[in-house]
C-alpha cells in the first residue's frame, strides 16, 4: 500500500454511508481497511436502483479500497474474531446506536484497555447523551429537524430535502477530520482517544451563515428559493434560452456584470451601489438584469461573462457535470477492477511518489460480502 497512511489498520464496523465515506477517505490514502459486516451485509448492497453489474451504485460509491469480512458478533467464534481485530487495529469506526457495542464487548472503555493507542470513532445521529442517544439518526430526520429543510425549496411551496444525504456525508468528513487530529496527538501522547460525532451537530455546523443568523443575528432564516439571504445577483437568472447561474459577490464583480450586458450605469446607481443595497432593492434590480440577459443565450453569455472575470455557470445534470470536470482535465472518474467510481478529490504538490500529486490510491474495487473473509479470519487467528 502507498500513501500517507499507509501502514494504518482501519477496523470499519460502520454502514450505510457516515462511516463508510469516513473509511473509503481512510483508505483512499494509504490505510489498509477492514469492513466488518453482518451475515446479511452493509444496508446499502440492497439500496437499488441503480445497479452496476447487479451490485448497488449506492454501496459502491463508498466501499471500494476496502477489505471485507462477515462477522456474527452474536457467534462466539465471529465474536473473538472482531474483538481482535479492534486489539490489534489502530483506528476504529463505528456508527452503532450509541452504546450498542456495549454487550459485545467492543465499546471504547473495553477495547482501550487491551489497546490503549486506538482511535476509536463514534458516528451518532444525536449525540450519546442520555436524550440523543435513543434517536435513530437517519440523514433525512436530520435535514428536518436542523432546520434545512426549511430553508431548501420554492418559498411558496413545501420544504424539499437536499438532493443527497448531504450531513451523512459532512458527519464522515468531521469524523476523518478528528480520527487525523487523534492520530497527530498519539504522535506526542502515545494514546489514543474517542472521537465523537453525531450528524445533528454536524448539521447546525454545516449551516453556517443560516445558523449564524439565528444564534449570533436572532433572525430565523426562511426558504428564498434559489436566492441569497445576503448577496444579489447570487442565483438563476433566465436568459433568451434558459437560466444562466450568476453570482456577483463584490461591488467589483457587479460592475464588470453591468458592464458586460451593456447597462453600466447601474454601477453607480444608488440603489444598486453597493451589494447591501442590492441584497434590499432585488427586486428593482432583478428585472433591469433579466431584460439584458433575455437578448441572448445562456451560452454566449456565459462565454462573455467568465471572461470578464464574473463567475457564473449552467444548470447542469449529473452527467453534464461529470463532462464539465472531464473538460477542465480533473479527471473525475476512476476505474478499480472495471468498476468506475469518483476520485478522491485530495491531491498533494510536492509528491515524489510517482502519483502524479494525486494523494490518493486506488486498490481494490468495492468487495463483495466477506470476500476477504477466510483470509482474514486466518490472520486474526495467527498471533498478533
Amino acid at each position: 500500500m502507498t500513501g500517507p497512511l499507509s501502514g494504518l489498520l482501519v477496523a470499519d464496523f460502520s454502514r450505510i454511508l457516515a462511516g463508510p465515506y469516513a473509511t473509503m477517505l481512510l483508505a483512499d490514502l494509504g490505510a489498509d481497511v477492514v469492513k466488518v459486516e453482518a451475515p446479511g451485509g452493509d444496508d446499502t448492497r440492497s439500496w437499488q436502483p441503480p445497479v452496476r453489474d447487479g451490485i448497488s451504485t449506492y454501496y459502491l460509491a463508498v466501499n471500494r479500497n476496502k477489505r471485507s469480512i462477515a462477522l456474527d458478533l452474536k457467534d462466539a467464534d465471529d465474536l473473538v474474531a472482531a474483538q481482535e481485530l479492534a486489539r490489534r487495529a489502530d483506528v476504529l469506526v463505528e456508527n452503532f446506536r450509541p452504546g450498542g457495542l456495549a454487550r459485545f464487548g467492543l465499546d471504547y472503555e473495553t477495547v482501550a484497555k487491551g489497546n490503549p493507542k486506538l482511535i476509536y470513532a463514534s458516528i451518532s445521529g444525536f449525540g450519546s447523551g442520555p436524550k440523543g442517544a435513543k434517536l435513530p439518526g437517519y440523514d433525512l430526520i436530520v435535514q428536518a429537524i436542523s432546520g434545512l429543510m426549511s430553508l431548501t425549496g420554492d418559498p411558496k411551496g413545501e420544504p424539499f430535502r437536499a438532493g443527497i444525504s448531504v450531513f451523512d456525508v459532512m458527519a464522515g468528513l468531521h469524523a476523518t477530520i478528528g480520527v487525523l487530529s487523534a492520530l497527530n496527538a498519539r504522535h506526542e501522547t502515545g494514546r489514543g482517544r474517542h472521537v465523537e460525532v453525531n450528524l445533528m451537530s454536524s448539521a447546525l455546523s454545516g449551516l453556517v451563515n443560516q445558523s449564524s443568523a439565528y444564534v449570533a443575528g436572532g433572525v430565523v432564516p426562511l426558504r428564498m428559493g434559489n436566492s441569497h439571504p445576503s448577496l444579489f445577483p447570487y442565483e438563476p437568472l433566465p436568459c433568451a434560452d434558459g437560466e444562466l447561474i450568476i453570482t456577483a459577490g463584490n461591488n467589483g464583480q457587479f460592475r464588470k456584470l453591468v458592464e458586460v450586458l451593456g447597462v453600466p450605469e447601474l454601477a453607480d446607481d444608488p440603489r444598486f451601489d453597493r451589494n447591501e443595497k442590492r441584497t434590499a432593492n432585488r427586486e428593482e434590480l432583478r428585472p433591469l438584469l433579466i431584460e439584458r440577459l433575455s437578448t441572448r443565450t445562456k451560452l454566449e453569455w456565459f462565454q462573455d461573462i467568465i471572461a470578464a472575470g464574473v463567475p457564473c455557470g449552467p444548470i447542469n445534470t449529473v452527467d453534464g457535470g461529470v463532462a464539465f470536470a472531464e473538460d477542465l482535465g480533473l479527471d473525475p472518474v476512476v476505474t478499480i477492477g472495471g468498476i468506475p467510481g469518483v476520485r478522491n478529490p485530495i491531491t498533494f504538490t510536492g509528491d515524489t511518489a510517482g502519483n502524479g500529486g494525486d494523494a490518493a490510491s486506488y486498490r481494490l474495487p468495492p468487495p463483495a460480502l466477506d470476500e476477504h473473509g477466510a483470509e482474514l479470519r486466518k490472520w486474526l487467528e495467527a498471533e498478533g
